[in-house]
């Protein structure tokens, strides 16, 4: 039997309908996506895959990925008018039904284009009642939800980079909650995601960015409804 955490867990999210899954779900992936971007997005192609292809006009799903692309909250009433909010702030969209694999029945990959020209691909699902799982970032093998403050570190696959990463957050007295490594190859680039109980300081990030063979970090802060 599933644990219930807490009342959303039994009535759902605040959202604008008609689906947890296929609207508020999808709008939490896409501001996870923009959010994960860091920048101002100028085009995005979303690739949907299984149900979310026969049924994202019917149950706005369209509108919900372009809201949360946006920033919008899947609890904003302005979601309905995602449309127009997209053709005023001059994003360039798409949508594309493609077969992902062997995934869940509700997953989106976005291709996100920033303002620099700089690329995100994001392969995220929608889980049921809200809750999402974002299972690859640029390629790497990720596990997080959106629920927590998570760190991402992109860095040189050497020995002892991870304990300096974990050791930056002990000194600072924050507790990761969970750690997931996925690396190209041996040797090469790896990237770090951890999830933490809560928000690390600008000089945390700064002391994490400074550290030998760091090549990226990203600060993600959770999704609110």
């Amino acid at each position: 039997m599933k644990k219930v955490n807490s009342i959303f867990d039994v009535i759902g999210p605040i959202m604008v309908g008609p689906s947890s899954s296929h609207t508020a779900g999808a709008a939490k992936l896409a501001r996870i996506a923009r959010s994960l971007s860091g920048e101002e997005i100028k085009k995005v192609i979303f690739m949907l895959h299984g149900s979310f292809q026969t049924t994202y006009k019917g149950h706005g799903t369209d509108r919900a990925l372009l809201a949360g692309i946006l920033g919008l909250a899947p609890s904003d009433p302005s979601l309905v008018d995602a449309y127009e909010l997209a053709e005023k702030a001059g994003l360039e969209y798409e949508f594309v039904k493609k077969d992902l694999g062997p995934v869940h029945p509700n997953t989106i990959k976005f291709i996100v284009t920033g303002a620099s020209g700089n690329v995100t691909e994001l392969v995220g699902a929608s889980v049921g009642g809200g809750e999402v799982l974002v299972s690859s970032l640029n390629g790497f093998e990720v596990s997080f939800s959106g629920n927590s403050y998570t760190v991402i570190s992109i860095q040189d696959d050497v020995p002892g980079i991870v304990s300096e990463i974990s050791g930056v957050f002990a000194a600072a007295g924050l507790n990761l909650a969970t750690i997931t490594l996925s690396r190209s190859a041996r040797g090469r680039e790896a990237t770090m995601i951890m999830e933490i109980d809560s928000e690390p300081s600008q000089e945390v990030l700064d002391r994490l960015r400074n550290l030998p063979r760091i090549r990226k970090i990203i600060c993600y802060r959770p999704v609110e409804a």
